[in-house]
């Protein structure tokens, strides 16, 4: 149940910023909306698309990353959003550029471009993260092969 409400919560976090976009406070009374990113981009300039199916399914995850581990490389031909809970990852993509995300940051991951995520730091990284896939496809394809 606590995993479910902190995915819950980490989906309010990210769409907030559609949601402050519509709403005016006057209109939801208590209620904070406070944008965490907004972009058109994935970290590396790959400009966002969205996946057309006639059967989308959406997997929320919290995913943990102990010190020193790594995700392995792989590709993701689906949407993947995610929300840094707690310690940081740097994440390589294939050419060797990287990017380091932090607790409170949101990640908007690259579609079918090879990336590694690896936790450099002493805490374990844990992350929500959405899939915006299709039933019976997968979400994550395992690189393999000379260099992967």
């Amino acid at each position: 149940m606590k995993n479910a409400r902190l995915a819950l919560a980490a989906l309010c976090m990210l769409t907030a910023g559609a949601f402050g976009a519509i709403a005016h406070a006057d209109d939801y009374q208590g209620v904070k909306a406070t944008r965490i990113l907004t972009s058109a981009t994935a970290s590396n300039g790959q400009k966002l698309s969205y996946l057309k199916t006639d059967n989308p399914e959406v997997t929320a995850m919290i995913v943990e990353i102990p010190p020193g581990a790594e995700t392995g490389w792989h590709t993701h031909a689906v949407p993947v959003y995610a929300y840094m809970l707690a310690g940081s990852i740097t994440v390589e993509m294939e050419g060797g550029k990287k990017y380091e995300f932090k607790e409170g940051e949101a990640i908007f991951e690259v579609r079918n471009t090879p990336h590694n995520g690896r936790n450099n730091g002493t805490q374990t990284a844990r992350l929500v993260v959405f899939y915006t896939g299709e039933v019976g496809k997968p979400n994550v394809t395992r690189m393999k092969g000379p260099g992967f």
